[in-house]
């Protein structure tokens, strides 16, 4: 068995970055407190989906290549968005095939991994610990789900917590119309989207729906504060830390 990396670094994504820095601060703290170093680099932005999912495939390697440069030396690196990480895992390998840097990208690919997994598959956590009352749902990311088999991972820990009531949603997995670029395509389907998931999520009497994928949180988070939704959503990320009291 492979020793688990001692030193991680962080991507903290463009949207993290730009709406949502709480969470790479809490992934962070998350991080640390299981005993490990992290680094977050500057020269880190964006994985270059936006462009990949919108047929451009030459301006998604030019972005991609940031990352490339950035995480170089990193012996793991962490995702907060199984979005973002799956472009990384899946869809690098294939964005620079046959490029001079296409052996970079399989190795990045290899070494990255979206926050859940790497707690759960690499770390082995068997639960996040902590105490955070409420009646709780998960929301799978589409992109984390299907492309990277993600969802288990953040139910374990989620179960670790005391207090937490982890409901499911009927039907379990839905989209949340986000989709990137699609839901400023197409935002009134984007819309009906989300209020189909919300709507499902409030059947559920969900208190506190967590997710691993930012876009989905300001998506849904957003919907569901114009139709006046009492329902909370946070990243699993600053769940977890609050239940700790790292955040």
């Amino acid at each position: 068995m492979v020793d688990p990396p001692r030193r991680v670094a962080l991507f903290a994504t463009c949207l993290v970055d730009l709406a949502a820095p709480e969470i790479a601060e809490a992934s962070a703290s998350l991080l640390r407190a299981a005993g490990l170093q992290v680094d977050v680099p500057e020269a880190a932005t964006c994985c270059g989906q936006p462009w990949w999912t919108s047929g451009f495939p030459g301006e998604a390697r030019r972005v991609a290549r940031g990352a490339l440069q950035a995480f170089e030396a990193a012996e793991a690196v962490v995702v907060p968005s199984g979005s973002c990480a799956a472009m990384v895992r899946a869809s690098y390998p294939r964005l620079f095939a046959g490029t001079g840097d296409e052996g970079r990208a399989r190795a990045l690919a290899a070494r990255t991994h979206e926050l859940s997994s790497f707690l759960v598959d690499v770390l082995g956590a068997e639960g996040s610990g902590g105490r955070f009352e409420a009646r709780v749902a998960y929301h799978d990311g589409c992109h984390g789900l299907r492309e990277l088999g993600l969802g288990r991972q953040a139910r374990r820990l989620l179960a670790g917590i005391e207090g937490v009531e982890l409901v499911e949603i009927d039907p379990p997995v839905a989209c949340c119309g986000f989709g990137g670029t699609f839901s400023l395509r197409f935002p009134q389907l984007a819309e009906a989207i989300a209020d189909d998931e919300i709507a499902r999520l409030e059947a559920a009497e969900a208190e506190v729906v967590a997710a691993g994928d930012p876009g989905c949180l300001l998506h849904l988070g957003g919907r569901a504060s114009r139709r006046g939704s009492r329902v909370r959503f946070l990243h699993l990320a600053v769940l977890l830390a609050l239940a700790r009291r790292l955040a």
